[in-house]
């Protein structure tokens, strides 16, 4: 693609990368087959080659965003389907993420749309406002079908979304909660040291995550750290255009990690949803620029490792008649088109005993998407709907997903239990049977 950046411009280290990406760009047009927007809607604006066009006018006029820009970028996913399917390498991933932040600083939206986004900055990431508002929305949920259309009607469509997002008999206590570190020792022989990044929104969702996670590595004598001072990844805020409040995020990520590293060293930074990994895989880049955590973001980024990535690596041998269950394998899309990671999990689960089966369409996004699913309502309900089409064809006993998003997004529109796969390996290998299954065969 032919662009026009003068030379002041380029002096912007991020003008400078976009320009690179959009320069690789040659028009083909074999994202939009995969693009799940321009796949629901058919319009080009709302494909990654119509979003790229909309950005380069936008960076290369440097003007502020227009409606219309403001409307297709934040429709965009980010499920980064079109990276996996782009022949030229134009990495659209960073060039969205420049554009979001551009919007955000611009500061264009209406002000119900600011306050909103504001809102979910100031909650999501945060565990202990997160368990409120949870605790709240499990006591209004089962008004969830009166209140959720009066919500819509007066225009808090986001509202009403989360209000039926939330997870149906979630108890937003303490568990799952560890202040401090904490150090899980191995079981036998120590063969192997990791953190365990716990995340933001999984403890207080669904803790049983973390806690399988813990006890599948150890139980193959992997030592388990939990360092005090992580926390949020800073996907959600990085998604959402708060540049600062993410690499904020990711400083105190790297700060606590390098302690680790310094302390007994890591043999990884194993990570349990996969939104997060993707993130924390880019710290090298979001920081490139940052010359107090330069070399340690990329060391960070380095050693992170989704966590089916990291169990491929050991010797894990089932030793429970809990195979035998028809698995409806769900690849989050920050997994296999942000990690570019499809064979592990679905290897694990068949050597764990489990049928598996690839869900049709798989490559197209659920709709979770971060915030996604709250600020885009209509058309994340539309791609779960298509999603929930293709996997109650297959019958399956179970869905397993590797993102805590996915698995709420697809639980809220299915009877069918959905679990993390971590859960159901740790329950192959000797643990306890994961409680969204106590019902199934």
């Amino acid at each position: 693609m032919q662009t026009r950046f003068t030379l002041a411009q380029l002096a912007d280290p991020q003008v400078a990368e976009s320009e690179r990406i959009l320069r690789a760009c040659v028009h083909c047009g074999f994202c939009t087959a995969t693009c799940p927007t321009y796949v629901l809607g058919g319009d080009e604006l709302d494909s990654p080659r119509g979003r790229i066009y909309l950005i380069k006018d936008m960076l290369e006029h440097d003007r502020l965003p227009s409606r219309d820009v403001v409307k297709h970028i934040d429709r965009c996913l980010s499920c980064l389907s079109c990276m996996t399917t782009c022949p030229s390498g134009v990495h659209y991933m960073h060039l969205v993420d420049h554009a979001r932040a551009r919007i955000e600083a611009a500061e264009v939206r209406p002000w119900r749309d600011q306050a909103l986004r504001s809102l979910l900055a100031r909650v999501l990431p945060a565990n202990r406002r997160l368990r409120r508002a949870l605790a709240a929305a499990r006591l209004a949920r089962p008004l969830a079908p009166i209140l959720a259309p009066l919500l819509a009607a007066i225009g808090l469509e986001a509202l009403a979304a989360m209000l039926r997002l939330a997870p149906r008999g979630a108890d937003p206590g303490r568990r799952g909660a560890h202040p401090g570190r904490r150090v899980v020792a191995a079981l036998g022989p120590r063969r192997g040291r990791v953190v365990l990044m716990t995340g933001c929104v999984s403890p207080v969702i669904r803790p049983a995550i973390n806690e399988a996670a813990v006890a599948v590595l150890t139980r193959h004598g992997i030592e388990v750290v939990l360092p005090n001072g992580q926390g949020c990844c800073g996907a959600l805020v990085h998604h959402l255009g708060r540049d600062q409040e993410a690499l904020a995020a990711a400083r105190l990520n790297i700060d606590a990690w390098t302690a680790e590293i310094a302390a007994g060293g890591l043999d990884a930074i194993v990570i349990t949803a996969s939104g997060c990994g993707t993130t924390v895989k880019d710290y090298g880049f979001m920081l490139r620029g940052d010359s107090a955590y330069a070399a340690k973001a990329a060391r960070v980024a380095a050693l992170a490792a989704d966590i089916c990535e990291y169990l491929a690596g050991l010797d894990l041998s089932p030793v429970d008649e809990s195979g035998g269950l028809t698995i409806a394998y769900q690849a989050p899309c920050s997994l296999q088109h942000g990690q570019k990671i499809t064979r592990q999990p679905k290897e694990l689960l068949c050597k764990m005993g489990f049928v598996v089966k690839d869900v049709p369409e798989g490559h197209l996004c659920c709709g979770s998407a971060g915030t996604y699913n709250i600020l885009q309502p209509d058309i994340a309900r539309r791609l779960r709907e298509r999603k929930v089409g293709n996997i109650e064809k297959l019958a399956p006993d179970a869905i397993a997903a590797g993102n805590i998003g996915c698995i709420t997004q697809i639980a809220a529109g299915t009877a069918i239990p959905v679990v993390h796969t971590v859960e159901l390996i740790d329950w192959a290998t000797g643990g306890r049977k994961p409680e969204a299954l106590t019902g199934a065969r």
